[in-house]
Protein backbone atom coordinates (compact mmCIF):
# COMPACT_ATOMS: atom_id res chain seq x y z
CA UNK A 1 0.00 0.00 0.00
CA UNK A 2 1.14 3.38 -0.98
CA UNK A 3 2.27 6.08 1.69
CA UNK A 4 -0.71 8.75 1.72
CA UNK A 5 -0.16 12.46 -0.66
CA UNK A 6 -0.54 15.22 1.52
CA UNK A 7 -1.99 18.05 -0.14
CA UNK A 8 0.83 21.37 -0.57
CA UNK A 9 -1.99 23.99 -0.29
CA UNK A 10 -4.51 22.75 2.71
CA UNK A 11 -2.45 19.94 4.48
CA UNK A 12 -4.53 17.11 3.88
CA UNK A 13 -3.66 13.47 3.27
CA UNK A 14 -5.27 11.42 1.09
CA UNK A 15 -4.75 8.08 -0.61
CA UNK A 16 -4.19 8.91 -4.31
CA UNK A 17 -1.60 11.93 -5.28
CA UNK A 18 -3.21 14.94 -6.55
CA UNK A 19 -6.44 13.69 -5.30
CA UNK A 20 -9.25 16.10 -6.58
CA UNK A 21 -10.73 17.63 -3.40
CA UNK A 22 -11.94 21.32 -2.11
CA UNK A 23 -8.71 22.85 -1.15
CA UNK A 24 -10.07 24.42 2.00
CA UNK A 25 -10.01 24.66 5.60
CA UNK A 26 -11.89 22.32 7.88
CA UNK A 27 -14.45 23.81 9.92
CA UNK A 28 -15.55 23.23 13.53
CA UNK A 29 -17.66 20.39 14.33
CA UNK A 30 -19.86 21.66 16.71
CA UNK A 31 -21.55 24.22 13.82
CA UNK A 32 -22.87 21.38 11.82
CA UNK A 33 -25.07 20.79 14.97
CA UNK A 34 -25.91 24.04 15.58
CA UNK A 35 -29.63 24.23 14.45
CA UNK A 36 -29.90 20.54 15.56
CA UNK A 37 -31.74 18.98 18.06
CA UNK A 38 -29.79 17.14 20.81
CA UNK A 39 -30.68 13.64 19.72
CA UNK A 40 -28.95 14.36 15.99
CA UNK A 41 -26.16 14.55 18.41
CA UNK A 42 -26.50 12.10 20.28
CA UNK A 43 -26.69 9.86 17.26
CA UNK A 44 -23.55 11.07 15.45
CA UNK A 45 -21.82 10.29 18.80
CA UNK A 46 -23.09 6.95 18.79
CA UNK A 47 -22.00 6.69 15.04
CA UNK A 48 -19.00 7.55 16.24
CA UNK A 49 -18.24 5.74 19.56
CA UNK A 50 -18.97 2.61 17.07
CA UNK A 51 -16.59 3.59 14.68
CA UNK A 52 -14.07 4.00 16.96
CA UNK A 53 -14.16 0.91 18.82
CA UNK A 54 -12.83 -0.41 15.27
CA UNK A 55 -9.68 1.40 14.98
CA UNK A 56 -8.82 5.33 14.56
CA UNK A 57 -10.51 7.48 12.33
CA UNK A 58 -10.07 11.22 11.29
CA UNK A 59 -13.29 13.58 11.67
CA UNK A 60 -13.04 15.97 9.04
CA UNK A 61 -15.82 18.53 9.25
CA UNK A 62 -15.79 20.13 6.15
CA UNK A 63 -18.08 22.99 4.45
CA UNK A 64 -21.27 20.98 3.95
CA UNK A 65 -20.37 17.21 5.66
CA UNK A 66 -18.41 15.32 8.24
CA UNK A 67 -16.22 12.74 6.64
CA UNK A 68 -15.01 9.59 7.88
CA UNK A 69 -11.59 8.80 7.02
CA UNK A 70 -8.99 6.23 7.63
CA UNK A 71 -6.76 5.91 3.85
CA UNK A 72 -10.09 7.44 1.91
CA UNK A 73 -13.78 8.73 3.12
CA UNK A 74 -16.00 5.87 3.81
CA UNK A 75 -18.74 7.46 5.68
CA UNK A 76 -20.45 10.97 5.04
CA UNK A 77 -22.84 12.73 8.07
CA UNK A 78 -24.91 15.85 7.49
CA UNK A 79 -26.80 16.69 10.59
CA UNK A 80 -30.04 18.08 9.96
CA UNK A 81 -32.76 19.42 12.82
CA UNK A 82 -34.43 16.51 13.72
CA UNK A 83 -32.23 13.92 12.03
CA UNK A 84 -28.97 12.70 10.56
CA UNK A 85 -28.74 12.29 7.04
CA UNK A 86 -25.46 10.02 5.56
CA UNK A 87 -23.93 7.53 3.49
CA UNK A 88 -21.76 5.04 3.94
CA UNK A 89 -18.86 3.29 0.92
CA UNK A 90 -19.28 -0.37 0.70
CA UNK A 91 -17.38 -3.05 -1.70
CA UNK A 92 -20.54 -4.04 -2.54
CA UNK A 93 -24.59 -3.78 -2.58
CA UNK A 94 -26.56 -4.53 0.25
CA UNK A 95 -30.34 -4.36 -0.16
CA UNK A 96 -32.17 -3.09 3.09
CA UNK A 97 -35.30 -1.02 3.70
CA UNK A 98 -32.82 0.91 6.15
CA UNK A 99 -31.32 2.17 2.85
CA UNK A 100 -33.03 5.75 0.90
CA UNK A 101 -30.65 5.02 -2.01
CA UNK A 102 -27.82 2.98 -3.46
CA UNK A 103 -25.50 4.51 -5.92
CA UNK A 104 -22.90 1.68 -7.74
CA UNK A 105 -19.82 3.89 -8.63
CA UNK A 106 -17.69 1.30 -10.17
CA UNK A 107 -17.85 -2.82 -8.53
CA UNK A 108 -16.15 -2.28 -5.06
CA UNK A 109 -17.45 1.40 -4.80
CA UNK A 110 -20.78 1.41 -3.92
CA UNK A 111 -22.94 4.10 -1.88
CA UNK A 112 -25.33 3.19 0.71
CA UNK A 113 -27.87 6.29 1.52
CA UNK A 114 -29.25 6.10 4.98
CA UNK A 115 -31.00 8.47 7.50
CA UNK A 116 -30.67 8.41 11.60
CA UNK A 117 -32.82 9.85 13.84
CA UNK A 118 -32.13 8.24 17.21
CA UNK A 119 -28.77 6.77 18.60
CA UNK A 120 -30.51 3.52 19.46
CA UNK A 121 -30.69 3.08 15.11
CA UNK A 122 -27.01 2.70 15.88
CA UNK A 123 -27.73 -0.96 16.25
CA UNK A 124 -25.20 -4.39 15.38
CA UNK A 125 -26.35 -4.47 12.07
CA UNK A 126 -25.04 -1.11 11.75
CA UNK A 127 -22.17 -0.98 13.48
CA UNK A 128 -21.58 -4.47 10.89
CA UNK A 129 -22.21 -2.30 8.15
CA UNK A 130 -19.94 0.64 9.77
CA UNK A 131 -17.01 -1.52 10.28
CA UNK A 132 -17.53 -2.87 6.82
CA UNK A 133 -17.36 0.66 5.20
CA UNK A 134 -14.30 1.49 8.05
CA UNK A 135 -12.33 -1.60 5.79
CA UNK A 136 -13.16 0.00 2.37
CA UNK A 137 -12.09 3.32 3.95
CA UNK A 138 -8.43 1.54 5.11
CA UNK A 139 -8.74 0.04 1.36
CA UNK A 140 -8.80 -3.31 2.53
CA UNK A 141 -10.90 -4.50 0.29
CA UNK A 142 -8.30 -3.86 -2.59
CA UNK A 143 -5.51 -5.78 -0.56
CA UNK A 144 -5.54 -9.96 -2.35
CA UNK A 145 -6.73 -12.40 -0.14
CA UNK A 146 -4.73 -15.16 1.75
CA UNK A 147 -6.25 -18.13 1.46
CA UNK A 148 -6.49 -20.41 4.45
CA UNK A 149 -8.23 -23.88 4.21
CA UNK A 150 -9.77 -22.40 1.01
CA UNK A 151 -11.39 -19.65 2.66
CA UNK A 152 -10.75 -16.21 1.60
CA UNK A 153 -9.69 -14.61 4.79
CA UNK A 154 -8.25 -10.64 4.82
CA UNK A 155 -5.43 -9.34 7.15
CA UNK A 156 -7.39 -7.23 9.80
CA UNK A 157 -10.83 -7.88 9.97
CA UNK A 158 -12.73 -6.57 12.66
CA UNK A 159 -16.19 -8.51 12.17
CA UNK A 160 -16.91 -11.56 13.86
CA UNK A 161 -19.03 -13.90 12.43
Amino acid sequence: MTDMWTCPSCGRAFASRNQSHTCAALGDLDRHFARASPQVRATFDAVLACVRVIGPVQVLAEKTRIALQVRMSFAALMPRRDWLNGHLVLARRIDSPRFLRIDTFSPRNVVHVFRLSRPDEVDAEFAAWLAEAYRVGAQEHLRRPRLLDGAALFDGDCVGG
